[in-house]
């Protein structure tokens, strides 16, 4: 049987106090809209219908292609919303209804409410609420079965006793979903079409409610407001924290490690305070972060270290490599293993051999190290003309100078030395000392300039 997918996000949030729509805040990194289409994707759903009304154009060019996007022109309510995306949903099958400001919702619960679908019954999320204002509470018969969802506006002084409310969530049969839609009324204290309305409509054709409790209340907390916003991506971050510590990797704070994207982490590794790991990042076994770094789709391999307020994005290191402090490895650099880059240290597109030191103030770009090659501080490599970038190539066991321009294109040899200070501009073959500076002139008995009264 086909799955349907139908994700509000029309809404305005005006809560937010912001132009951008609701649904495009970021949460972990990422809309928060995404996260409800990554786990329907998980969920192997023939279709996803992205409901969309405020900043529409907005949502359809964040979200990318792959979804079928349907416009809700007025914001009259759930049930209108669902309704717009009626002609597109298969014949025959389930639909499953979620919420782009709803992002933690997970597949495993969504899997259970999908599984009590059939023919004669539709499933319902609800959960368990301490303080249950605002929400829609879940009328039960004396048989405790769902007979009705009952606004909080809408609700008497009884029925806002109730602490088990409506998540909003819920799996239909789509053919019941085709008779029921069109049969709302706007009829309440908000003149809006309330897709809880068929729940009263499924007990009337004898349709059982099938209610699902959620795993917990974080997991169906919707965005209203930036505080709410707040609250879930520490929720999020905590439960990666969790889920890392238990896979053997020590934090030194719960509190303080951000992932904003996919983060799988070897036995053993250590990762200090205020780290920051975006897109997509392997650490392998013992592999130490310290304080204050940036690591964006790596993979730093086992036994290495990274020294504080380092960035690393786009990269590949080695195994046993120190990296840092303050240094930044920009795409496509690439350490072999036991390479040092050190304090205030760049590279881009470089690949440093086994062994090979950058130890101190330099930047390394378009350029290829051998083994064990020494780059002194202060050492450049002058990659780009102003039109095209050079490849400089530097051979093993070569010491580089302090403060030596490597003038690409250009190629130093096995085992060369250039003299500090050298400007090269030529290749140097294996062996040979390069100098090429001015000679230093002596000028004696010298009087400095003095100011002008």
């Amino acid at each position: 049987m086909a799955l349907d997918v139908v994700i509000l996000a029309a809404g305005q949030g005006s809560r937010m106090r912001s132009a951008l729509p609701k649904v495009l805040h970021p949460l972990a990194g990422r809309p928060l809209v995404a996260h409800v289409i990554t786990t329907a994707q998980q969920l192997a759903a023939d279709g996803i219908h992205l409901v969309v009304g405020h900043g529409g154009e907005q949502v359809q060019s964040a979200v990318g292609e792959g979804l079928q996007c349907v416009w809700q022109h007025q914001q009259l309510g759930t049930g209108h919303a669902v309704a717009q995306a009626l002609p597109n949903l298969a014949e025959e099958g389930t639909t499953l209804i979620l919420y782009g400001d709803v992002p933690l919702i997970s597949v495993e619960t969504l899997s259970k409410l999908l599984a009590s679908v059939t023919p004669a019954q539709m499933g319902l999320l609800t959960v368990t609420l301490d303080n249950p204002t605002g929400y829609g509470r879940i009328v039960r018969n004396a048989d405790d079965q769902v007979v009705a969802i009952v606004e909080h506006k809408d609700a008497t002084e009884a029925e806002k006793a109730i602490t088990e409310v409506n998540t909003g969530i819920m799996a239909v049969p789509t053919a019941r979903l085709r008779k029921w839609l069109p049969a709302l009324s706007s009829n309440n204290a908000q003149g809006e079409y309330y897709l809880t309305d068929v729940i009263a409509m499924a007990v009337a054709d004898g349709v059982n409610v099938a209610a699902q409790q959620a795993a917990s209340a974080t997991e169906v907390e919707g965005v209203n407001t930036r505080l709410q916003l707040a609250a879930l991506e520490r929720a999020y971050q905590r439960a990666q924290a969790d889920a890392l510590m238990t896979a053997g990797v020590t934090l030194a704070d719960p509190a303080r490690i951000d992932v904003r994207g996919e983060l799988v982490a070897g036995q053993d590794c250590f990762i200090d305070i205020n780290v920051i790991f975006e897109g997509k990042v392997t650490l392998e076994s013992n592999v130490t972060i310290e304080a204050n770094c940036i690591i964006r789709d790596a993979h730093i391999k086992a036994g290495s270290h990274i020294k504080s307020h380092s960035v690393i994005e786009e990269a590949i290191v080695g195994e046993h490599c120190d990296v840092g402090p303050y240094a930044r490895l920009r795409p496509g650099t690439v350490l072999a293993n036991k390479a040092k880059i050190g304090n205030f240290v760049e590279t881009k597109k470089a690949i440093i051999g086994e062994g090979s030191k950058v130890n101190h103030l330099s930047y390394i770009g378009d350029a290829e190290l051998g083994r064990d090659v020494n780059v002194g501080a202060g050492t450049i490599t002058c990659n780009y003309d102003g039109v095209n970038k050079s490849k400089t190539t530097i051979g093993d066991n070569a010491f580089i100078g302090s403060n030596t321009s490597l003038v690409a294109p250009v190629s130093v040899g096995n085992g060369a030395t250039t003299g500090a200070g050298s400007t090269i501009t030529q290749n140097i073959a294996d062996n040979t000392l390069a100098l090429a500076r001015a000679r230093q002139v002596p000028i004696a008995n010298w009087q400095r300039p003095v100011k002008k009264t």
